[in-house]
């Protein structure tokens, strides 16, 4: 190999219990995007039964503590980490450079005290079962029993469409007094060892970073995943990502190793006739509709992806004109400009343009936004920026599409939501926003239809 190539090959790190470890020996990777890592020594990436976990008995507020400096570490960036991953994340994601630079600018909120303290109080009840056993003094038969959200064994296999996704796992990881291994995804290998360097900065040798292994393997390797996803090393597989992810992790789930899915999933939006009461008001609805759709470059599970309009034909190509002319805007988590539309999704849609009398096509292919205007939802997955705009004459028509897969559903006017969203929780949806509020996903409420602080710790009982 020469020089040239030599340079081009990205070195990730692994962390093992806080602890860095480089290396060179094993190489992964496309053509234009090869990268190494140390050798994966498996027996290190697991904590014996035999103990509890380092931070099992770490008080909350201690924990709470070192993740508030975590988070002012991110901002700080004292030893130039989190810009390093940054640079490295922009060269081996697909997301647009000023998104992904957004993104990691919003990671340190994601440790704030008070925001975290929101979802233990929401998701566990409080500091006292985090910390200790919680006396249940309501029990029909009179018997005292007092119940602890004990700390879990998680195996996180994170997505790396964004982020954020490693910050939230390590935050939650954190928060339960898990020990948690992190099997990084190959397209952002950087963002979830920038943070947990971060914590061992700030804490070093302290029993949270101990708590935390984060490394590399190839995704389905079976001479990996057989000998780790055991009850025998962790309790819970936390998994995230596509479908072949998910399906290759539940074959190893099994009696005492339990699955904790954020499945992949799509979103939609549902503008109902009261949008056409002015042209301002259309205006209106169609940009935070856009900002909807384009919600991290629609790389989002919660990107709206079909939108549905209660009026004629007519209205909805109204609608779905001014839709595409705000798609190409500059939002705090999407670029103007996008990225260009590639080659099979052309041909599904050049092969629309052939069939004027049952769509209508608005934009170009240069990334910034297209819209196609149909009967019936197109039969194939709009994304890089493609939205399908489907006229029904009642907004309850739509509900023949929403299902189990479906999770955000964004809806206009608000007053709306009150009609719909027991209809819409019924057919599978998992959450109802206000249009435009889609990506201000809150933490302390469900995720894709749980509680995932609840799912990610062992309710213990003692009873007497």
């Amino acid at each position: 190999m020469n020089a040239v190539n030599q340079t081009q090959i990205s070195r990730v790190c692994h962390i093992v219990k806080g602890e860095v470890v480089e290396g060179a020996e094993l190489e992964y990777g496309p053509a234009h995007a090869r990268f190494t890592t140390p050798a994966l020594k498996l027996d290190d990436l697991v904590w014996s039964r035999q103990a509890p976990g380092p931070a099992f008995d770490t008080p909350l507020d201690e924990i709470l503590d070192i993740l508030g400096e975590l988070g002012r570490w991110l901002e700080r960036d004292p030893e130039g980490l989190v810009r390093q991953a940054l640079e490295n994340a922009i060269r081996n994601n697909p997301m647009h450079p000023r998104v992904m630079q957004r993104s990691y600018e919003m990671m340190p909120r994601i440790f704030d005290r008070e925001r975290l303290m929101v979802q233990i109080d929401n998701e566990l009840g409080g500091k006292t079962a985090v910390d200790g056993w919680k006396p249940v003094t309501n029990l029909l038969s009179g018997r005292s029993a007092a119940m602890r959200a004990f700390p879990a064994r998680i195996l996180h296999i994170i997505a790396g469409n964004a982020p954020g996704v490693a910050a939230v796992s390590i935050a939650r990881g954190a928060v339960t007094k898990a020990v948690n291994l992190i099997k990084l995804p190959s397209n952002d290998l950087f963002t979830a060892p920038a943070i947990l360097r971060g914590l061992s900065a700030v804490a070093p040798g302290h029993a949270l970073a101990r708590s935390f292994s984060a490394a590399y393997w190839r995704g389905g390797d079976d001479k990996v995943e057989s000998l780790l996803m055991r009850p025998q090393f962790f309790d819970k597989l936390a998994a995230w990502g596509g479908d072949a992810t998910l399906r290759s992790a539940k074959n190893y789930i099994c009696p005492g190793f339990e699955l904790v899915s954020f499945d992949p999933k799509t979103s939609i939006s549902m503008i109902g006739r009261e949008a056409f009461a002015s042209d301002e008001l259309l205006a209106e609805v169609a940009d935070k509709a856009a900002a909807d759709a384009t919600l991290v470059e629609q790389l989002a599970c919660a990107s709206s992806r079909y939108q549905f309009v209660e009026g004629t034909q007519e209205q909805a190509d109204r609608f779905a004109e001014l839709l595409q002319q705000r798609m190409g805007t500059e939002r705090q988590l999407a670029s103007a400009e996008g990225r260009p539309v590639p080659g099979h999704l052309r041909e599904e849609i050049d092969g629309l343009r052939v069939m004027p009398d049952y769509y209508r096509i608005w934009g170009d292919y240069s990334g910034s936004g297209l819209v196609v205007r149909s009967e019936e939802p197109v039969d194939f997955h709009p994304e890089f920026r493609v939205v399908n705009v489907v006229p029904v004459k009642d907004l309850r028509d739509a509900l023949r599409f929403v299902n189990v897969a479906t999770q955000t559903v964004s809806l206009f006017p608000d007053e709306r939501k009150i009609e719909l969203r027991d209809l819409l929780a019924s057919a599978g949806a998992q959450r109802v926003t206000c249009i435009g509020a889609s990506g201000g996903m809150e933490g302390g409420l469900a995720h894709d239809g749980f509680l995932p602080l609840a799912r990610l710790v062992r309710w213990i009982n003692d009873e007497g």
